[in-house]
């Protein structure tokens, strides 16, 4: 197993200036927020050019190189076999004990339960205002109802086996162009000395992209800082207060225990050593989650870090990060049993223990599914919703609208940061649980 490679001096100073762009953000965004100072789209803007772009222009090549050169070095497809079943283990178990958790904080602490008629009723007006307000986003839940798991699932599916890969890493899927990867790592492996000088060469080209990848990490505290207070400006850190405030607190509190707590004893158990320390190794990844809000902008960062800083083999890292990117959402998983669960006890609905089932398995299939893009996890609690909403109709119970999802809307982009940092959490532990299954060799 590699041993955690100490931080040199760039990287340290590089998480220094993370940790003050993202404090400074904060800090400038809440004083916008609180003097009412105009906040133009241009913070957004430029801190997409800083921070989001140079990530996502290098993602699908990233994607290609590190899955395909991963896959070709494992070499024996027994040995990619079991390395793909364990980790597809791993994250399934753990997205379904983050949906756990979430269902049984809300059962345990009701935060959608004890508020008056008049502000359930003001709370409703408001979600459905905030819903509408956004017309884009609005259409998009509209279809996520219509589509069902099932139609999520088919879209899935589709997206594993696409006509054209290249046309599929034009549009930003990473699913189509993983599923390409691992056929072409496949093919490298048994092409055997024939394939040496592709594999060396696709060495060489990762090998340029990581150097490619520390150039862009210095454009990204001055991103995290015009994108943070962007967003804070916007919303201000008193929007998780009121009635919602209970609803931000349990699920603030459920992610922070499942990604503090939980996911490093899996990963102890599993045998992946010290996880609290090596939270503390991938920090540089974990803040650019947070910042970016998305896992497939924070894979570039993920990468290297995991590797160079994680101590986790190039093998596992290469294959495992990149799909968990892809499938593997503990954040998402809880976020949206929490936020089902809290939508129905808003609006008064008993749930049987068999809807709070169907709410954590719903959950954790939908999160599957889920881009890995800013908000996305709004669009699949659609789904979530609508699995409940078909079994209260076969009881002859009043559903709930959709629109309710605008309730929670005004904190979504502050859950959306941390449920995104666990998500990108649960890949790096994934990657040191696999690292004893694909050391690297010697």
């Amino acid at each position: 197993m590699s041993n955690a490679a100490a931080p040199s001096s760039h990287g340290r100073l590089q998480t220094i200036l993370l940790f003050a762009g993202l404090l400074l953000g904060v800090a400038v965004g809440q004083w916008m927020h609180v003097n009412e100072v105009s906040v133009g789209a241009w913070w957004n803007t430029a801190g997409e050019m800083f921070l989001l772009r140079p990530l996502q222009m290098i993602v699908v090549p990233l994607v290609v190189l590190s899955v395909a050169t991963g896959i070709a070095s494992i070499g024996d497809p027994s040995r990619l076999g079991l390395i793909g079943s364990a980790t597809i283990g791993f994250y399934v178990s753990s997205m379904l004990i983050a949906a756990t958790l979430g269902a049984i904080c809300v059962a345990y602490f009701q935060p959608g339960a004890g508020w008056s008629p008049a502000e359930v009723e003001a709370l409703v007006r408001q979600g459905g205002e905030a819903f509408n307000a956004d017309a884009t986003r609005a259409q998009r839940m509209t279809a996520g109802e219509s589509m069902g798991l099932g139609g999520a699932w088919q879209s899935i599916i589709g997206s594993i086996l696409p006509k054209s890969p290249l046309a599929e890493a034009a549009a930003g899927n990473t699913i189509g162009v993983i599923a390409f990867s691992i056929l072409l790592g496949l093919g490298l492996a048994a092409a055997g000395e024939a394939a040496r000088p592709a594999r060396a060469a696709l060495d060489g080209f990762l090998a340029a992209l990581m150097v490619v990848i520390r150039w862009v990490l210095w454009l990204m505290p001055l991103g995290l800082f015009l994108f943070v207070a962007g967003v804070v400006g916007k919303i201000g850190l008193g929007a998780a207060s009121g009635p919602v405030g209970k609803y931000f607190v349990v699920v603030m509190g459920a992610l922070l225990f499942h990604g503090f707590v939980l996911l490093p004893l899996m990963g102890v158990l599993l045998g992946g050593g010290n996880c609290w320390k090596l939270m503390w190794r991938v920090r540089r990844a974990l803040v650019t989650a947070f910042s970016t809000s998305s896992s497939n902008a924070t894979l570039p960062v993920t990468l290297e870090v995991t590797a160079n800083e994680g101590g986790c083999s190039k093998r596992a890292t290469n294959f495992v990060v990149p799909v968990g990117a892809t499938i593997n959402m503990d954040g998402t998983a809880l976020y949206e049993a929490v936020a089902a669960l809290f939508l129905f006890q808003w609006f008064g609905v008993d749930l049987t223990f068999g809807d709070t089932v169907i709410v954590v398995m719903t959950a954790t299939l939908a999160a599957i599914g889920a881009a890995g893009i800013p908000s996305a996890g709004l669009v699949t609690l659609v789904i979530v919703i609508t699995a409940v909403n078909t079994s209260l109709a076969g009881r002859g119970l009043e559903a709930i609208p959709i629109s309710a999802i605008g309730i929670i809307i005004g904190v979504d982009r502050l859950v959306d940061m941390v449920r995104t940092t666990m998500n990108v959490w649960g890949d790096i532990v994934g990657a040191k649980v696999i690292t004893r299954l694909a050391p690297d060799e010697a």
